[in-house]
C-alpha cells in the first residue's frame, strides 16, 4: 500500500470542490499524519485534541471542519460522546 495514497486521493477529489478551504486541507493532512503515526489502521481512534495539536487549530474550527469533511464524504467521523473514549475516523480510500 502506498502510504501517501489517501492524501493524493483527497487532493484529486477536492480539485473542483469550492467548499473545501485551506483549513479542511490542513485537518485532513493532520489526520493522515496521525493515521501514519498510529499504524495505518482504518478506522483509527483519535481524540480531537490530538489532531488539533498537529493541525494547529482551535476546538471550534476542528469541530466545524471535521463535521463538514464527514458531510461532504471525504471521511467518516463517528464522534464519541464520552470524554474518555476516542472518536473513530475512517479515511475513505476508493479502490484504484
Amino acid at each position: 500500500m502506498e502510504k501517501i495514497k489517501p492524501l493524493k486521493d483527497f487532493f484529486c477529489a477536492i480539485r473542483n470542490d469550492g467548499r473545501i478551504s485551506v483549513t479542511h486541507i490542513g485537518i485532513y493532512a493532520a489526520l493522515v499524519q496521525y493515521w501514519s503515526e498510529n499504524g495505518y489502521h482504518n478506522p483509527f481512534p483519535a481524540f480531537c485534541h490530538q489532531v488539533m495539536e498537529i493541525a494547529k487549530i482551535s476546538h471550534a474550527t476542528y469541530r466545524k471542519c471535521i463535521n463538514e469533511l464527514n458531510e461532504y464524504g471525504y471521511l467518516k467521523y463517528v464522534r464519541s460522546c464520552k470524554r474518555t473514549k476516542a472518536s473513530e475516523i475512517y479515511l475513505l480510500m476508493p479502490d484504484s
